[in-house]
């Protein structure tokens, strides 16, 4: 199917920041655009703010004064609903509540012609569901933007079961013509990055709950070795506890209360407290004026390696290997099939044994393995790159071994933060967790491997799909990761993924 042509009118219901932003985006791209909103005044706002964003653009050399006039002269602002009737597409951007949509869509139904297509912006609700009030569901698709429309990329374009391909089709041609990235998605709770991103946010919840780690050393720990923008606690707070838990519980009660989904109790008390973020002036951090940033814990200079001896693979972290010859500190290496990548630091008066975390704790490993003075360290999406590391030390290990691992990170180059000894420490569960998510959406048909990726790294701005990630860790280093949190945690919110395992044992990628 082709896109919309230019000459179509789109018609935008909802004035508000997401409808504004979309009639935004239509007229951009060269349609005649009707704008309608309920509310009075809401209409005249939404062009106003419609403005205000044209001019900054003006002001940052995006658009000449010429095309700011183009793009607000096409778009109309209408007072009922019956002046919608020329539009080829009408989107809804109005409040989340699933029979008011549905009594929308039912009079537009009357309204327009029959070869429009309907389309709503809904974050959570079901697409099947809204159109099962209609007479022709299957004019009706899943267009959700996300929030600024006119910044953020991707389009989760979903079907309902009545919802024809042929309107889906459409819909993908036309997001591709206004200059965004659509995925398909199946009709289902959170659709894809609504799902997938609960695990962003849990893991770090659930390593504060237990003491892991505090706020500021997570958020830190996320973004300077696992290369994500912002970290889990920021970006909550600049969501809106409220928001964020209402979107978990959406999820969860939709889902039957998979234990997969259950919301934190540490959110819930921020809600109840009125800690919502940024827009209360108080959330995980405080937003009041001239409030302190709390800093990361980062542990003070250790020793100096005296030589370091690496025994095994280390996989994800070989860049390790090139960083100590870099740094001229004296390195052996053993080949040993039956050791899995450890790094054996000498600093003279304290020996450690550094190994990348995988699903059991520190603890537990050394006691299986047989290393007292073993420590863990992090996952990093870059060793190279990364300017910080978090370790994590076994409770049989010296406190010297501590400081050597530390000290080694250090003439590295990079800064470490000590934290307890998790299972899974901060990054690597979240990934791991991020992947079992994702292979499960892919196992149920709600996406392909190509599509999820690119949602969670156009719609939430992840530093790397989480498939893609899977890949380059390989499906198995992740297996081993879930298999330990399923067996440290029992709970079946850590149960490894169907069709993860069946890459494992299947020698496949999911990007293959």
């Amino acid at each position: 199917m082709a896109a919309l042509p230019t000459s179509a009118t789109v018609a935008v219901i909802g004035a508000g920041t997401m409808g504004a932003g979309i009639a935004q985006v239509a007229a951009t791209a060269g349609h005649p655009v009707l704008l309608f909103d309920s509310f009075e005044g809401a209409v005249a706002r939404g062009i106003a703010g419609i403005e205000k964003f044209l001019g900054r653009s003006i002001d940052k050399g995006k658009i000449t004064g010429a095309e700011r006039d183009a793009i607000l002269g096409r778009i109309t602002a209408c007072d009922t609903l019956e002046e919608l009737a020329p539009a080829k597409l009408v989107i809804e951007a109005i409040v989340e509540d699933l029979a008011v949509k549905q009594d929308l869509f039912k009079k537009l139904e009357g309204i327009v012609a029959e070869d429009a297509i309907l389309a709503s912006n809904t974050s959570s609700l079901s697409i099947t569901a809204i159109g099962g009030a209609l007479a022709r569901p299957e004019r009706l698709v899943g267009m959700h933007f996300f929030n600024p429309a006119p910044l953020m990329a991707l389009v989760e374009v979903i079907t309902g079961l009545a919802t024809s391909p042929d309107a889906a089709d459409t819909l993908i041609e036309t997001s591709t013509a206004w200059g965004k990235a659509p995925v398909r998605a199946k009709s289902t709770p959170g659709f894809i990055v609504n799902r997938c991103a609960r695990s962003f946010y849990a893991e770090a919840q659930r390593v504060l709950w237990e003491g892991g780690a505090d706020i500021p050393t997570i958020d830190s720990v996320m973004k300077e070795a696992g290369g994500f923008r912002m970290g889990p606690f920021e970006l909550m707070d600049l969501i809106g506890a409220d928001v964020n838990l209402a979107v978990s519980h959406s999820v969860w009660n939709a889902y039957f209360r998979d234990p997969r989904y259950t919301p934190s109790l540490l959110q819930t008390e921020q809600v109840a407290a009125g800690r919502l973020g940024r827009k209360s002036g108080r959330g995980w951090y405080d937003h009041a004026e001239g409030a302190e940033r709390p800093e990361p814990l980062t542990a003070p200079p250790g020793p100096m390696p005296k030589s370091v001896r690496i025994v095994g693979d280390l996989g994800p972290a070989e860049p390790l290997a090139g960083l100590i010859e870099k740094a001229g500190i004296p390195l052996k290496r053993e080949k040993d099939p039956d050791e899995l990548g450890a790094i054996h630091v000498d600093a003279g008066d304290a020996e450690a044994v550094l190994m990348l975390t995988h699903g059991a704790t520190a603890t537990e490993r050394a006691h299986w393995e047989e290393k007292d003075n073993l420590v863990h360290f992090d996952l990093a999406l870059d060793f190279g790159a990364a300017s910080r590391v978090a370790i994590a030390a076994a409770d049989q290990a010296a406190p010297a071994a501590l400081e050597a691992a530390a000290g080694f990170f250090q003439a590295l180059g990079k800064s470490v933060s000590v934290i307890d000894d998790v299972p899974g420490m901060i990054v690597m569960r979240t990934v791991a967790m991020l992947v079992n998510e994702a292979a499960d959406a892919v196992n149920q048909g709600v996406c392909d491997a190509a599509d999820l990726d690119t949602a969670m790294i156009k719609g939430v701005n992840y530093p790397r799909g989480p498939l893609a990630w899977a890949d380059f860790l390989s499906p198995a280093w992740v297996l081993v990761v879930s298999d330990g949190l399923y067996g440290h945690y029992g709970e079946d919110r850590y149960r490894p993924s169907p069709l993860l395992r069946r890459k494992v044992f299947g020698g496949a990628k999911f990007h293959e």
